[in-house]
C-alpha cells in the first residue's frame, strides 16, 4: 500500500555534520549573538527555528576545565596499564580512555576525580594547572562536583539564598560574565559567600578568594567578614592565674623584652641594616655564664633587678614556666671582650606564654590576621618582591619556607594546600633573546592586585613592615 505524497513536501536527508566537536563550537561561537539559531526545513515555507536550550549570554563561555591528553597518557604508561585496565578501574569503556588521550571528550568532574584515583596522582597533574594558579572552576572539578550540586549547597546557607544562587549562576560565575541578580555586584554580599564555597569545596577561604580574583580579574574583589577583636581566652587568663606572683613577674618582663627587640628589630629594617631570622632573635638572652662583677647584667637581668625578684632562685623560676610550655631555655656562646668565649643562656616565650601574659596584665587578646591576609613574615616577604618591581628580586634573593605559601607551583607538603600564587621565578633572556641570562621573582596578576586591595588594611595590621614605594605599585593597577 502506497500512499502518494505532494512534491512539495518531498523529504530530503543533508549530510551530517561529521566536524570535531571542539571545530563545531568555534563555528557557533563565531556567529554573531543576534542571529537565531535556526534551520530551513525544505518544503515548508519558512524557516523553523531550533530554540537552543543554552543561555550563552550573546558569548560562548570558555571550556570547562579539560584533561590534558598527554599528562593522561604518560600516567598511564608509567604505571604500565592498557586502556582496558585503566578504563576497568574507572568504569568507562577503553574507547572512552582512547577518546580522553585524544583530546576528544572531555570527563566530567566525577569523572576526571576517579580517574585520578585510579592513576595515583592529583588532579591538577592531569589537568596541567599549576599550583597557585587555580580558578574557580578547577576548584569546583578538583572537588568532584557539578554546578547543580554546587548551586544546591550554596542554598543552605544564608548567603546563597540572599544572592539566589542556582547553577547558571555559578556557570556565569566560573566563566568570567556578569551574573545576574540583585546583590551580585555588592563585594559585601558576594564576600558572605567565600565560607560556603570553601566548605562545599573544601578548602581554605583565602584560595577561593584567589581563585575567585584571577577568575574575575576586573572587579572589586568580594570582601570577607573581619574578625572582632576579642577578649582574653579563659584557658589563656586560667594559666597566668595559676603561676605565683613571681612566675608572673618574670614571664610579664620576658615579654617585654621581646617586644623592645622586635622594636630595634624593625629600626634596623628601616635604616636597611641586615635583620637576623625571627628564630634567633626571638631568643632573649638572660644571662651570661661569668661573675656579673666582670661581665655584668643582661637587659633581662636589669628589668628582673628593678622588679625585686633576680637572685640565684631565677634558674628555678624559668624551668617552672617552661615546663608549662610558656618559655624555651636555650644555649649557646659568645664572645665578650673581659673574659673571652663565655656561656650564655635566652630564653623564648611561646605563644601559650604571650597570650596568658596579655591575658594577665589585662591586654586584648591579638587579633589573628584575618583568613584572606598573610601573616606578617609571608607580607614582609611579598613586600619584598613588590618593591623591586619592575625588574625583579633577584632568584637567590628569595628562598626557604615563604615559597611553599606564595610561589606559584609550590606546595607545603604531601596533600597540603598549593600555595597563593602571588610570585614566580620569570625568566630574564639575554640582548638579543638568545637564552636566558637569569630568573627574577616577580609579582603574578594576583600578586599584584592582593598588593593594590589591602595595602592599606596591612599597613594597618603590621605597622613596621616595610612598604615605602608601594602606593605607587597599587596605582598602577586597573
Amino acid at each position: 500500500m502506497t500512499t502518494d505524497k505532494p512534491a512539495s513536501a518531498e523529504l530530503t536527508l543533508e549530510p551530517i555534520d561529521v566536524r570535531p566537536f571542539s571545530t563545531l563550537v568555534q563555528a557557533v561561537s563565531a556567529r554573531p549573538s543576534t542571529e537565531p539559531m535556526t534551520r530551513s526545513v525544505p518544503g515548508s515555507s519558512g524557516a523553523l527555528a531550533m530554540k537552543s536550550s543554552f543561555d550563552f549570554d550573546g558569548a560562548m563561555p570558555p571550556p570547562r576545565r579539560t584533561i590534558n591528553p598527554a599528562r593522561l597518557a604518560a600516567r598511564r604508561a608509567e604505571l604500565g596499564l592498557t586502556h582496558a585496565e585503566l578504563a576497568d578501574r574507572v568504569g568507562v569503556s577503553s574507547r572512552m580512555i582512547s577518546f580522553y588521550e585524544e583530546g576528544r571528550h572531555t570527563p566530567t568532574p566525577a569523572r576526571l576525580e576517579q580517574l585520578a584515583a585510579a592513576l595515583g596522582c592529583e588532579v591538577d597533574a592531569l589537568t596541567g594547572t599549576r599550583r597557585g594558579q587555580e580558578t574557580l572552576v578547577d576548584l569546583r572539578y578538583a572537588a568532584g562536583l557539578t554546578l547543580e550540586r554546587v548551586a544546591e549547597l550554596l542554598r543552605a546557607s544564608q548567603a546563597g539564598r540572599e544572592l539566589c544562587v542556582s547553577a547558571s549562576k555559578i556557570s556565569a560565575l566560573e566563566c568570567g560574565r556578569p551574573v545576574r541578580g540583585r546583590h551580585w555586584q555588592d563585594p559585601e554580599a558576594t564576600g558572605r559567600l567565600l565560607a560556603p564555597l570553601a566548605k562545599a569545596y573544601g578548602v581554605p577561604i583565602r584560595m577561593v578568594l584567589d581563585a575567585w580574583m584571577r577568575t574575575r580579574g576586573d572587579e572589586p574583589a568580594p570582601v570577607p567578614g573581619n574578625k572582632q577583636r576579642q577578649k582574653p581566652s579563659r584557658i589563656a587568663l586560667a594559666t597566668w592565674e595559676s603561676l605565683n606572683e613571681r612566675q608572673q613577674i618574670y614571664l610579664g618582663e620576658i615579654m617585654r623584652d621581646d617586644r623592645m627587640t622586635e622594636t630595634e628589630m624593625w629600626m634596623r629594617r628601616v635604616q636597611r641594616l641586615p635583620v637576623p631570622r625571627a628564630a634567633e632573635w626571638r631568643k632573649v638572652p638572660l644571662t651570661l655564664k661569668a661573675a656579673p662583677s666582670v661581665v655584668g647584667y643582661t637587659r633581662l637581668q636589669e628589668r628582673l633587678r628593678r622588679s625585686g625578684v633576680h637572685d640565684p632562685g631565677a634558674g628555678q623560676t624559668v624551668h617552672a614556666l617552661e615546663r608549662r610550655r610558656l618559655l624555651m631555655i636555650t644555649e649557646d656562646t659568645v664572645e665578650h671582650p673581659a673574659v673571652g668565649e663565655v656561656g650564655r643562656v635566652l630564653v623564648e616565650i611561646t605563644r601559650r606564654g604571650r597570650a596568658a601574659a596579655r591575658a594577665g596584665l589585662g591586654e586584648p587578646r591579638e587579633p589573628d590576621p584575618a583568613a584572606h591576609l598573610l601573616s606578617e613574615w609571608l607580607w614582609g616577604v611579598l613586600a619584598r618582591v613588590a618593591a623591586a618591581e619592575p625588574i625583579g628580586l633577584e632568584d637567590d634573593q628569595l628562598a626557604g619556607r615563604s615559597l611553599f605559601f606564595i610561589g606559584v607551583g609550590y606546595r607545603g607538603r604531601s596533600g597540603g594546600r598549593p600555595s597563593r600564587g602571588f610570585v614566580d621565578s620569570v625568566p630574564v633572556m639575554a640582548p638579543g633573546d638568545t637564552h636566558v641570562a637569569e630568573y627574577r621573582w616577580r609579582l603574578t596578576r594576583l600578586g599584584r592586585r592582593h598588593v593594590a586591595e589591602y595595602l592599606d588594611v596591612y599597613r594597618q595590621l603590621y605597622p613596621r613592615a616595610l612598604t615605602i614605594g608601594l602606593d605607587a605599585l597599587a596605582g598602577d593597577m586597573p
